[in-house]
């Protein structure tokens, strides 16, 4: 077969042709362009290191200005310290004094008041056991038709106020 006999020939053509471009572009991408892209990155790098020595730079600065500003801080809150101790105690010797003048004046307003408590409580409860005793004697009326007297309506009211 003729195809058969210019296998070879044709293949030694394109083994030559793939080599002549591969070749042309190592040299095209290899000296024309990798110079380029490393230039580019060297640069980059070059600005990277600078930036972060600049930073580097600032950040001892900002540091340095922190620990002035907190031994300023610090100062200030230890003199802050000692002028609140010297309020807190002068304060605390005037609450004393206020405080034992109110205490006074709270337990006699206590003590009366609770005699006005009892003293409306027996009232109440007083007026309380009327209303009943009326009230009980009503429903017996109503649901028995018997008369209760008041005395013994008082003593029923009574009893059940005292079990209660």
């Amino acid at each position: 077969m003729p195809q058969l006999s210019q296998l070879a020939l044709v293949y030694q053509s394109q083994w030559f042709w793939l080599l002549l471009v591969l070749g042309a572009i190592y040299v095209f991408v290899g000296h024309g362009i990798v110079p380029k892209v490393e230039a580019t990155v060297d640069l980059r790098d070059a600005q990277i290191s600078a930036d972060l020595a600049e930073a580097e730079r600032l950040r001892a600065e900002a540091d340095a200005t922190e620990a002035a500003w907190r031994a300023k801080i610090n100062e200030a809150h230890a003199d802050a310290q000692v002028l609140a101790h010297e309020a807190k105690d002068r304060s605390l010797r005037d609450t004393e004094k206020r405080v034992s003048a109110a205490d006074k004046k709270l337990a006699t307003k206590a003590e009366e008041a609770a005699k006005a408590l009892d003293e409306a409580r027996k009232s109440a409860l007083g007026e309380i056991e009327t209303m009943a005793a009326s009230a009980a004697r009503e429903i017996v009326a109503r649901l028995a038709g018997a008369e209760v007297d008041e005395k013994a309506a008082r003593a029923a009211v009574a009893g059940a106020l005292s079990r209660a």
